[in-house]
């Protein structure tokens, strides 16, 4: 009896008998933390492995987007040209992956969702900060609510140790 597959994930097996994945794309948004550094190492692995094309996202989260009521400023040209500075550094270690990278303003979950959908991607690897109690009532959880709302299966890895 053969092994009978989500539909989305039969559609990336390869087609001669094998178990081998063909992601074409794997989306990793990044906020420069160690958990979104580990996320981008399982990312790059898997996008060197797969010959994938690796999409970087970086989201500059507009404090407008949660508070109307909110009055402060929305992040200036000079915190986006910082983020992308961070980023290139980032980006050096990667070697001969096909990448992308962007930046963007918004609400972070949404924000991945919809670069997901806009990138077809095959795969989103996000880190975790491992947030709990009233610290994860309070800020939320960007991971979790990518894997609700993703279009595409999710890997979300915890953060390191701090002696790692």
């Amino acid at each position: 009896m053969a092994l009978k597959l989500h539909p989305y994930l039969d559609n990336l097996l390869s087609k001669d008998g094998g178990q081998e994945m063909k992601l074409k794309c794997i989306l990793c948004p990044v906020d420069f933390s160690k958990s979104s550094k580990a996320a981008l190492d399982y990312a790059a692995a898997l996008a060197r492995e797969s010959e994938a094309r690796l999409v970087l996202l970086h989201v500059v989260e507009n404090p407008l987007a949660y508070d109307t009521t909110f009055s402060g400023p929305a992040p200036t040209e000079k915190e986006m040209q910082e983020a992308e500075h961070e980023f290139a550094d980032m980006l050096e270690g990667l070697g001969d992956i096909a990448t992308e990278h962007r930046t963007v303003l918004g609400d972070p979950a949404a924000c991945v969702v919809q670069a997901a959908e806009e990138d077809s991607a095959d795969l989103v690897v996000v880190g975790t900060h491992g947030r709990t109690g009233l610290s994860r009532l309070l800020m939320g959880s960007v991971a979790e609510e990518v894997v609700r709302k993703a279009p595409c299966p999710v890997i979300a890895v915890k953060q390191p140790p701090d002696d790692a």
